[in-house]
């Protein structure tokens, strides 16, 4: 994972699959025999996180879910997650009687630490922290999306209160992680429709950069890298993200044109996947996620590094694609060290 990060000439390329809970329940069989055959390069501490008062329900059940920050969930599919349809924050105004879920955070720092760093000592895998700030999607859930669009486009005073408020809680348990001896933290905001940023990119620079600038220099000054999950079409931003320090962006790359990415910022990002699952994932034709593979590598890959492969299980998906897609992996890597003949 670090000589991949670092252009350093991996081995083979890094590799990791996601499956949400709906794929655990109807794909178990093929989800443990691809974790057999592939296992992921990444791992994670065990949570240090304390229970909070406010949660209610399960996160992936069928019903009515509440987080720790007080939203409410509604699904109505069992493995997936809900939509908040009935914000609690209706009133902008009302954001000053906000307490972000700090009861949540370790009350012994010292021991929580210890407890990381004693699992990342036991593992041999890539060790990502377990927060994932979220300042966009968490505006959403608190006002709803459409509020949201509104809010960010007049950003008043208000909105910006409410964002320093979820920001100063984000920076506390982003820095405690980014002091354990993890090897990365994380941050994620969906920030893309199919075809463009959801906002004007002057209103992303303007309120939500300096945010995801803070993280990244937490967590370069502690010697950690920095992944970002976003997506839909976020090639807007891509070189904003480059700018501030992200190390790798999981986005969706078949919303996009992958030479254009290529041309702009290959070799100074390491894109973290993905394999469409849209349309490419539940495909029926095995050589559909084959030509995915390939496609993808002939815009993005290098054997020097910058390409970590990784999709999701998901609704839709077949499975029979997981493996497909790790193997497909392992020939590009194999043709190409072929060629160059340096992976040292």
């Amino acid at each position: 994972m670090r000589r991949c990060l670092e252009f350093e000439y991996p081995v083979r390329i890094p590799r990791e699959m996601w499956a949400i809970p709906y794929a655990y329940i109807h794909y178990r069989d093929a989800i443990d025999e691809v974790r057999r055959r592939f296992p992921s390069d990444f791992g994670g501490p065990g949570s240090v996180y304390r229970p909070s008062p406010r949660v209610r329900g399960e996160q992936y059940g069928v019903g009515t879910y509440v987080d720790e920050w007080g939203c409410v969930f509604v699904n109505i599919q069992e493995g997936v997650h809900g939509e908040v349809k009935d914000p609690i924050l209706r009133d902008l105004a009302d954001w000053r009687t906000m307490k972000p879920p700090c009861e949540t955070l370790p009350d012994d720092r010292i021991a929580a630490r210890d407890s990381v760093n004693r699992d990342c000592a036991a593992s041999d895998r890539f060790m990502k922290g377990s927060c994932c700030p979220r300042p966009w999607e968490r505006l959403q859930f608190l006002r709803g999306t459409e509020n949201a669009m509104v809010d960010v486009m007049e950003a008043g005073r208000d909105l910006r209160g409410l964002l320093r408020l979820m920001h100063e809680f984000y920076l506390e348990e982003f820095e405690f992680f980014a002091k354990t001896d993890v090897d990365a933290v994380s941050f994620m905001d969906d920030w893309g429709s199919q075809t463009q940023l959801l906002i004007p990119p002057t209103v992303w620079r303007e309120l939500f950069k300096p945010m995801y600038r803070d993280y990244c220099e937490i967590a370069h000054a502690n010697n950690k890298f920095v992944f970002m999950h976003t997506d839909g079409h976020v090639s807007e931003i891509y070189d904003d993200l480059v700018e501030i320090g992200v190390d790798a962006v999981n986005s969706q790359l078949f919303c996009m044109d992958m030479s254009d990415l290529a041309r702009r910022v290959k070799g100074k990002i390491t894109f973290w996947g993905e394999i469409d699952r849209q349309h490419i994932m539940p495909a029926k034709d095995q050589q559909v996620a084959r030509d995915a593979v390939r496609k993808v590598a002939r815009h993005l890959y290098d054997p020097a590094g910058g390409v970590i492969a990784q999709f999701e299980l998901s609704p839709g998906s077949n499975p029979a694609n997981a493996t497909v897609v790790f193997e497909e992996w392992d020939r590009v890597h194999a043709e190409a060290t072929g060629l160059h003949g340096n992976t040292t």
